[in-house]
């Protein structure tokens, strides 16, 4: 089932102001990158976001960029040869002050401009792609950080929003007759491998909530030991026409 549209957190000022969700207790608010940094997660907060209204013109980089379908990452040669104007200059600061805020804490800031996905759910039980709800996972201690700066945002659930899909038992039996054994660990295996226990559906009467423009998020990542569960998201759905993304991720 589908969650509601209109996700919550963009408000009616713009895409550029946030404003928290109310009883969504998911998500903490910050006033600063080290602060964003140094904030652990704790509670029921497995999202936390710097707010911000980002100056300069973030959609003529997209417009000079001029990319293909798909997901096209952007170097910071690339990114430093457009010729661009006085606003277009500003964004292009503050994406590179962003990238190396990161680099800097040892982390691996891509840079996407993303014009559609190019996959099909046709004839598949689990859909194990970004545009479906999922968490991220690691082997070692990890979060995810990403912002969009120009285009559709990433979109998140409340975690008892939403359950996996491999404990939806339709579901599950499909994928044990896909298994071609029993429901043991051997199985529980196999949804490791292909990623199928990293997938949720949302719950009837689920609200999304929106990342927004230009907000620096770090979201929990799934991984032993983590203090919180982790965060339920997911990119956009593709609208016909829609402009490409450009995403910060790391």
């Amino acid at each position: 089932m589908e969650p509601s549209s209109d996700p919550l957190g963009a408000t009616s000022s713009g895409p550029h102001r946030f404003t928290l969700p109310p009883s969504y207790d998911c998500i903490g608010l910050v006033d600063s990158f080290d602060e964003l940094l140094e904030t652990p997660f704790s509670g029921d907060v497995n999202a936390l976001c710097w707010p911000r209204e980002l100056p300069g013109d973030f959609h003529e980089i997209v417009r000079m960029l001029d990319t293909g379908t798909g997901i096209n990452s952007i170097s910071d040669a690339t990114l430093n040869a457009l010729p661009l104007s006085a606003a277009g200059r500003v964004a292009r600061v503050i994406i590179a002050a962003d990238r190396q805020r990161l680099r800097q804490h040892h982390l691996e800031p891509t840079l996407d401009c993303i014009n559609g996905y190019n996959h099909s759910d046709e004839g598949v039980i689990i859909p194990t792609h970004v545009q479906s709800w999922h968490v991220d996972s690691a082997t070692d201690e990890a979060d995810t950080w990403l912002c969009t700066y120009s285009g559709a945002p990433s979109e998140g659930l409340q975690n008892f929003d939403a359950m996996r899909r491999v404990d939806d038992p339709a579901t599950r039996a499909q994928l044990l007759q896909m298994y071609g054994g029993h429901d043991d660990d051997g199985f529980l295996d196999f949804l490791n491998e292909h990623f199928f226990d990293l997938h949720y559906q949302p719950l009837p009467g689920a609200r999304p909530w929106s990342f927004g423009v230009g907000h620096l998020w770090k979201i929990a990542c799934l991984y032993d030991g983590s203090p919180v569960p982790p965060c339920v998201h997911r990119a956009p759905p593709t609208i016909p026409g829609q402009p490409p993304r450009l995403l910060l991720i790391s």
